[in-house]
């Protein structure tokens, strides 16, 4: 019901501003007692750099994280991630993902992130402690952070916002009125907003997800023949739609489309019983949670984000004067 009043042009939002009103106001004074100085937020030793949006849902941030690691790596930087882990309970936190960690432990993005990027990723709720564990490492000299835009405990040099091209930010109001964590005026302070798909606003850069050849989910083998062109097709990400209209942009015809809600801890008797007569395709998010009982025609499509290569240069240029220079 929220979807439709936040995307749709219901009249009932307006039974819902007095708490609005009241998160705003709230959060408000949350981001300005860390500006002010009234609570502490942690300066790392090294430079931070925060990918998050401004409403709830996915907006394709984890791809964003990985073209950021990736781009970095190619020009000689050793990143390293932290994240909260959503969806996953560690034996212990700051917990550092290694070989054998699973999404129960430490979520489904940091997974996805950990095995796309082979770099160093540490999952915190407090995410300071993350930053101190690759601080002590010596093994990085950047840290990204996947989401946590408002996350003001951790001081950050560079933000990046990613923005829904298609659905942008629905009614504008805040929460739960609308989709906003945080004022549209917010905007106005990060370093790069990325236009995830539609028609880019003034000095937004333009971003796509472009999608490669299935997977099989099992062993991450290439799909040697075409899938389908009939397939079932499963998404548990912010935005399922999306996934879906992808693959019917690509000519494949989904006899099933099952969305699920974010982080969805999956059924395995579920998924093989409803999934059981045709080659299932899912997104990379989901395969992550899916590989321990993956069937052998379940596979997943491996989508990277594409962006301009002049934001990084002006990445990198906000870091050095947020480090060295006159300030942010």
């Amino acid at each position: 019901m929220l979807e439709r009043i936040w995307y749709g042009q219901s009249g009932w939002r307006w039974w819902l501003a007095p708490f609005a009103l009241l998160f705003g106001l709230i959060s408000g004074l949350r981001r300005l007692a860390y500006r002010r100085g009234w609570l502490q937020a942690y300066r790392a030793s090294l430079p931070v750099a925060v990918v998050g949006n401004l409403s709830v849902g996915g907006n394709g941030k984890t791809p964003v994280v990985v073209w950021l690691v990736e781009q970095l790596q190619a020009r000689g930087w050793r990143p390293g991630v932290v994240s909260r882990g959503y969806g996953g309970k560690a034996p212990g936190y700051p917990y550092r993902l290694d070989e054998a960690s699973t999404t129960a432990e430490a979520g489904d993005e940091p997974v996805l992130i950990f095995n796309r990027c082979r770099c160093p990723v540490v999952v915190a709720p407090v995410r300071s402690e993350a930053v101190r564990l690759l601080e002590a490492s010596g093994e990085v000299d950047i840290i990204i952070t996947d989401d946590g835009l408002q996350h003001y405990a951790l001081a950050r040099d560079i933000e990046l916002v990613v923005v829904d091209g298609v659905r942008r930010f629905g009614n504008r109001c805040l929460l739960p009125m609308g989709p906003l964590r945080e004022p549209l005026s917010r905007l106005a302070g990060v370093d790069a907003v990325l236009c995830n798909g539609g028609e880019p606003g003034p000095g937004e850069y333009a971003m796509a997800l472009v999608a490669a050849a299935p997977r099989r989910v099992l062993d991450d083998a290439i799909a040697e023949a075409p899938i389908g062109p009939e397939v079932d097709a499963l998404a548990g990400i912010g935005h399922p739609p999306r996934f879906f209209a992808t693959l019917r942009e690509m000519g494949y015809r989904l006899r099933q489309a099952q969305g699920y809600a974010d982080h969805h801890p999956f059924d395995r008797d579920e998924l093989i019983a409803r999934f059981a007569d045709r080659p299932l395709l899912m997104t990379e998010k989901d395969a992550v949670k899916c590989r321990a009982f993956a069937q052998p025609d379940w596979w997943y499509l491996p989508v990277s984000a594409e962006l301009p290569q002049a934001l990084l240069d002006t990445l990198l240029q906000s870091l050095k004067e947020s480090r060295f220079g006159t300030g942010h």
